[in-house]
């Protein structure tokens, strides 16, 4: 079950409004998550929304909803440890003919970004945030449905209690309003692996 009373800010935004059921975020220009790699800078400030749990496996299903109209703006779902290790995905917008849907896994420091483009008139999606242990799956879905595997990886501070929730922000000298609703908690949708059997230690 998803109670909205257990998030907790970490850099609170200006403009927001939380019901039960539905949460709204109105970003601040010019903030962002991205770690050193290819850009070589840090941009930290990005205002994350998360619970904390201890569970080692379960899943975190939310649809967003998004007015985003200008390079770069974002939202999406999120595991912020800190500033050094952290795990999101989200539509970034480009221009008015494409965006990219990603992700970005950041472990010590170091971001590293996967992405394909969609459609600039996609406005809303559904993402499933994944745990087993300290590995993860990230998901999205157009209908909350039918969930398509952005990521698997692995986080080396994620070894118990993490953080997760929802995130938006807007780069560069911008501002729109994401909207987050559907939230909720399940069992672990990401089966364990029922393949090749793991190596003997």
């Amino acid at each position: 079950m998803f109670d909205v009373n257990k998030l907790e800010w970490t850099r609170e935004p200006k403009d927001y409004t939380i019901t039960d059921n539905k949460i709204e975020i109105i970003t601040n220009p010019h903030t962002d998550l991205w770690q050193r790699t290819y850009y070589h800078f840090r941009n930290d400030n990005a205002p994350v929304l998360q619970m904390k749990s201890s569970e080692k496996f379960f899943s975190f299903v939310v649809k967003t909803e998004f007015e985003s109209k200008h390079r770069f703006d974002q939202c999406g779902v999120v595991m912020y440890l800190d500033s050094d290790n952290w795990l999101k995905a989200s539509i970034e917008y480009e221009n008015e003919e494409f965006q990219h849907l990603g992700s970005v896994a950041t472990n010590h420091g170091y971001s590293d970004w996967a992405t394909t483009a969609i459609d600039a008139s996609i406005k809303s999606m559904w993402y499933r945030f994944s745990r087993r242990e300290d590995d993860f799956c990230l998901e999205c879905s157009e209908d909350g449905e039918h969930f398509s595997q952005m990521r698997v990886c692995h986080m080396w501070d994620a070894t118990g209690e993490i953080q997760f929730g929802i995130y938006a922000c807007s780069p560069e000298d911008s501002s729109f309003k994401a909207t987050f609703t559907e939230m909720d908690i399940t069992e672990c949708k990401w089966l364990a692996h029922d393949g090749q059997k793991p190596d003997e230690e």
